[in-house]
């Protein structure tokens, strides 16, 4: 994903902590709150995000249009099945410049918790195809394979835990370019949802989008994405500090481009959490090195108990703002 400036809205984090906290023990079935995070954080297991990381690893390259890429399509919708959770394949056609291409979006819709209040739904969304090559095989361990890890994990908690909101849990396909990186070769999956959704009039629909993308380094940081909504940017940072992870969610800015942008263009508050510095000076990215020895489960758990517990205070803040 290359660097872009690209204008980013802020927004006052506001006085809801202790507020979310509240809603969260109604909110989230089995309630209690220990140490900041939730019963679905608790439960989250980044051996087991680790362990479905390995798997989809296994398939080799996973470049979009590609046999081993529809095995990886395979594999998340058995393994979401697996959890009691339904999967839609969302086909389409991408025109890219190496002719046409069928792809598929995977969307797993979870139902929010009995009682909780009314409103949109919040997306947790990365990409599972990699990147084409040419010269070596690229497993895309963490670009890819982290990102499909840690959907899948968060499928298996929140099928046991339901969530203060509706969730969803979208796989994007067709993330990384098919030649070189562009406004039109690039971004093809989140970009046929958020202009579908946009044609329908269904973008209302959706609260707020959480996207995870190279979560799995095992010297894993995330810096604010500038191109991001901020506050949800503030949100997620908070909890991270609240939570023992302000190592991981640390101060700084990058203008991040991804599959967020089809959304925030579109005025829906999105942000990117991307480990942008895999390696020294970034060298394992888009190479032969990225390879699952480079991944941590504790990156995988830093990411899983964040998101989870700020879930609830990021339903406060839709609400409150709606």
């Amino acid at each position: 994903m290359p660097h872009r400036p690209h204008s980013a809205s802020r927004g006052p984090l506001c006085a809801l902590i202790a507020a979310a906290a509240a809603l969260a023990c109604v909110a989230v079935p089995s309630g209690a709150v220990q140490n900041g995070k939730t019963a679905a954080a608790l439960a989250f297991d980044g051996e087991r995000a680790l362990m479905y990381t390995r798997d989809v690893v296994a398939f080799g390259a996973r470049p979009m249009g590609s046999a081993a890429l529809e095995q990886t399509r395979q594999y998340i919708e058995s393994t979401m099945e697996g959890f009691g959770l339904a999967v839609r394949r969302d086909e389409f056609v991408a025109r890219t410049p190496r002719g046409d291409v069928p792809m598929a979006n995977l969307i797993v819709e979870i139902a929010a918790a009995e009682g909780a209040p009314a409103g949109p739904v919040i997306i947790l969304s990365g990409h599972y195809d990699t990147l084409r090559t040419d010269g070596f095989e690229f497993v895309g361990a963490n670009d890819g394979g982290s990102s499909t890890g840690t959907l899948l994990e968060f499928g298996r908690v929140l099928a046991e835990h339901a969530p203060p909101l509706p969730v969803w849990v979208v796989f994007f396909d067709g993330e990384e370019a098919m030649v070189a990186w562009t406004d039109t070769d690039s971004r093809y999956g989140s970009t046929h949802m958020a202009s579908t959704m946009e044609a329908a009039g269904e973008l209302d629909r959706i609260g707020a989008m959480i996207l995870v993308d190279m979560t799995g380094d095992a010297d894993l940081s995330f810096p604010k994405d500038a191109n991001g909504e901020g506050w949800l940017n503030d949100i997620v940072w908070q909890t991270g500090a609240d939570i023992g992870y302000g190592n991981v969610f640390v101060e700084g800015v990058q203008f991040m481009e991804d599959d967020h942008l089809p959304f925030t263009t579109r005025g829906v508050a999105a942000i990117d959490l991307i480990d942008f510095s895999y390696g020294p000076g970034n060298r394992y990215w888009h190479s032969p090195f990225d390879t699952m020895d480079r991944l941590g489960a504790g990156s995988f758990q830093a990411i899983g108990e964040t998101v989870l517990s700020a879930l609830p205070r990021v339903t406060e803040y839709i609400i409150d703002n709606r």
